[in-house]
């Protein structure tokens, strides 16, 4: 009988992606991949270590499975991500539990490691970070039809606030003919939607070509055969330009979204966060995007409580929400992070600061949310179809305004049955706090 292994991957997607490759490389090698991780005789925790909350997702995770293991439900408990990568010496030593530590530059080893672990062998292993593997066969780890497509690993922006030049190492892009392969190979398989992931996509291509290649990237995805939409994620301001705004003007398989992590509006605290701008810039910057791109759905993400955010730099950024009037728009509290520059920086804010200002940008973007959803009364859109939520009894999916996993959904009755990863046409009717509602259109 052929031993189980299961996978929780935590995260962002881009750390999924990763997780698709170790799965496939798993399967290649004869193990039997199981979903529910509970009954499997080995279980992955690829980790995340970006913020306080995730550190602590991810360490819950782990001491669950080890709980596991130590009641003989499963055999071997292997660790790996960001978290391992961050916390090498403190994850040895504080969870001697696991069987398996890897650190990103080590993720390659992860087949071997599991058949050490089988053995009894205790593995922990930290590779150079340039040697994560950037591509690889996959395995899909949500729903079939659509996929993140990762074109780049790594940063060189260095936010104060920010760990992952630290955890992921230097930006380095990948190669476009590989890039390229992989996404025939998903549209073979019968993926209709390429999200397009990077820490920074804006930048692909500076390491390798010497100038940003995303547009060129674009059009080579758009003449895919079978590929219906292509959506990119993870956009920096400063290197919007022309080019990339033409291309996704122009290319009707781009869907017309950008997300564009702004973080906050106040010049004095984009400055200390080691960011370019200023509420006005992006004002003027939002203004050209909707101006080229007309119909584009913007998402952005803001911090409230960064250190030494005053009560007029919150105000600022108030403002700022509420004259640009995103679609989307997601708000963090702060998280304090060791290594990083702003983690030592003095005007550390309250945690119940942090929060109440994080509510309060909330409730002015849930009122920009119900004024744009009024607007969409009456509309019909063209929805990619999900599943059937039965205790709504209905089906949804999203349309090209919303990303998956993070933006809204938009739920709708059918005469007849559809299938999931299919397109209709869905009439809106009514709304639900960040929700549509409507009927399918014959």
């Amino acid at each position: 009988m052929a031993i189980k292994v299961g996978m929780v991957s935590l995260g962002c997607s881009k750390n999924q992606v990763d997780s698709e490759i170790m799965l496939s490389k798993i399967q290649k090698r004869g193990f039997e991949l199981c979903t529910d991780a509970g009954s499997c005789d080995v279980v992955i925790v690829n980790t995340c270590g970006f913020i306080e909350d995730a550190k602590r997702e991810s360490i819950e995770n782990i001491l669950e499975f080890c709980t596991l293991k130590k009641e003989g439900r499963i055999k071997a408990v292997v660790v790996t991500g960001c978290l391992a990568e961050r916390y090498q010496k403190e994850i040895a030593k504080e969870i001697p539990e696991a069987d398996v530590i890897l650190g990103l530059g080590s993720m390659e080893k992860i087949v071997e490691s599991i058949e050490e672990a089988l053995l009894g062998r205790k593995v922990i292993s930290f590779g150079e970070k340039c040697s994560l593997p950037l591509e690889g066969d996959r395995i899909i780890s949500n729903l079939p039809f659509f996929a993140y497509l990762k074109i780049a690993e790594g940063c060189d922006n260095y936010c104060s606030f920010c760990a992952i030049p630290m955890i992921r190492g230097r930006y380095r892009s990948r190669k476009m003919e590989n890039i390229i392969a992989e996404a025939r190979k998903f549209a073979e398989n019968g993926v209709k939607e390429l999200n397009l992931v990077a820490q920074d996509t804006t930048k692909y291509g500076v390491d390798l070509y010497g100038k940003q290649m995303l547009p060129e990237l674009l059009e080579k995805l758009c003449g895919i055969e079978g590929l219906e939409w292509i959506r990119v994620l993870y956009c920096y301001p400063e290197r919007i330009d022309d080019a990339l705004l033409d291309t996704m003007a122009r290319e009707p398989k781009i869907v017309k979204y950008m997300d564009i992590p702004l973080q906050h509006a106040s010049k004095e605290l984009l400055r200390r966060m080691n960011r370019h701008g200023s509420g006005e810039e992006y004002l003027g910057l939002i203004h050209k995007i909707r101006e080229k791109v007309p119909g584009i759905t913007l998402r952005t993400t803001l911090i409230a409580g960064f250190p030494g955010e005053t009560e007029e730099d919150f105000e600022t950024l108030c403002h700022f929400v509420s004259e640009a009037k995103f679609e989307r728009l997601g708000c963090f509290a702060y998280s304090q992070e060791e290594g990083t520059k702003a983690g030592e920086m003095e005007g550390q804010i309250d945690e119940k600061v942090k929060q109440n200002r994080v509510d309060a940008l909330m409730d002015i973007q849930y009122g920009i949310m119900q004024l744009k959803n009024e607007d969409m009364l009456g509309k019909t859109l063209s929805v990619l179809v999900e599943g059937y939520d039965r205790y709504a009894s209905s089906y949804f999916g999203r349309s090209c305004m919303d990303a998956p996993d993070i933006d809204t959904k938009i739920f709708f009755t059918s005469p007849k049955p559809v299938r999931a990863g299919s397109f209709v046409s869905v009439k809106v009717q009514d709304m639900i706090d960040y929700d549509l509602l409507g009927s399918i259109v014959e």
